[in-house]
């Protein structure tokens, strides 16, 4: 009997023991696979329990749904809606780790790019590829006039809102949450390297300087030179000739894709036609980076007034001071591409 009993108290323990380590297994260690094929984890705004559940699972993070649901439960983790963001998920991790640090753990940003975006509705579709907010929400919000009006700036001129640059942010950042970090951005750089001080300098708004550099970024890739263009180009302000600068009247036509410049372009009647128009157009052709910016406020001084380009493989511009010099650039430019065979 009481070696019966013996056995008993044997075999219960041996249970327990067993039943032990499995807890301790599944919930307070290797609950997260060691091995995931993407450590980060989204979860929308406005899920349910079940809908991060089914998240977790399709994504690999648990394999055992009924003890993350007990666990969770235990941890009052449920709620109506779930917190949302994106989270990375540390292979390894006990059950309780993980909805820990769901619940109430620091969320992981991402890297926002912002560059060479030609208008607003480029910008929405860029800034969704990051964020959750689809294209759609965020230019709903960009082509609200009462709203871009309350922030002091206009469907013209809305663009030179975007710095160019690489911002961290929260995936599940709201529309508005982005249009305001992206004023916070404008107004830190603006600050910056005495840039309003150059910019009243030059007898121009950081608006009118932006369209300008955003003709300067359409004229040359070569950083090297975007001082002098400006430069050529602030000389044409100043003595009251047309800025006929050809991305402008590429932008009035929305021709994008074309590979020449023609007549149609040229004399096609709008504002942003430089050609047709003296002074600045209303707002910026696309986003200027920060090199075209910091060309206009800091141009080179010169008497050139007219560019073209050289026609080589480099990329760069002649200058010319003159009509009759500028026409034997131009002569140049096409023998160049002559013998490039390209013309």
């Amino acid at each position: 009997m009481k070696s019966s009993i013996r056995l008993l108290l044997a075999l219960l323990m041996v249970t327990l023991v067993a039943g032990g380590i499995y807890v301790y297994n599944t919930v307070m260690g290797g609950g997260v696979p060691l091995q995931l094929a993407n450590r980060f984890v989204e979860i929308p705004t406005g899920s349910t329990f079940d809908e991060v559940t089914k998240v977790l699972k399709n994504q690999g993070i648990i394999h055992n749904e009924k003890v993350f649901r007990a666990v969770a439960t235990r941890m009052e983790y449920p709620r109506t809606p779930m917190r949302s963001g994106r989270f990375e998920v540390k292979p390894g991790w006990s059950v309780i780790q993980l909805v820990r640090h769901l619940r109430s753990g620091p969320q992981a940003p991402v890297e926002l790019v912002l560059t060479n975006e030609r208008m607003v509705e480029n910008v929405a579709a860029k800034a969704a590829r990051f964020i959750e907010p689809d294209s759609l929400a965020i230019l709903s919000l960009l082509q609200d006039e009462a709203y871009i009006q309350n922030l002091g700036y206009n469907r013209h001129h809305l663009m030179t809102l975007f710095i160019p640059n690489t911002y961290q942010v929260f995936w599940n950042i709201t529309p508005q949450q982005f249009v305001e970090r992206m004023q916070k951005e404008h107004d830190a750089f603006w600050n910056k390297n005495n840039r309003l001080q150059k910019a009243e300098a030059l007898g121009m708004t950081p608006a009118e300087v932006y369209t300008l550099a955003s003709i300067v970024e359409k004229e040359t890739n070569q950083n090297v030179e975007k001082a002098r263009i400006a430069g050529v180009y602030l000389n044409r302000l100043r003595i009251g000739m047309r800025l006929q600068a050809d991305p402008t009247a590429v932008f009035a036509t929305r021709d994008f894709e074309t590979r020449r410049v023609t007549e149609y372009h040229l004399k096609f009647d709008s504002p942003y036609n430089t050609y047709m128009y003296a002074g600045l157009p209303p707002g910026p052709i696309a986003m200027s980076s920060i090199a075209s910016i910091d060309a206009v406020l800091n141009p080179e001084q010169h008497d050139y007034i007219f560019f073209c380009a050289i026609g080589d493989e480099s990329g760069l511009h002649a200058f010319a001071k003159t009509l009759a010099e500028h026409n034997q650039n131009v002569a140049r430019y096409v023998r160049n591409l002559r013998e490039r065979g390209l013309r």
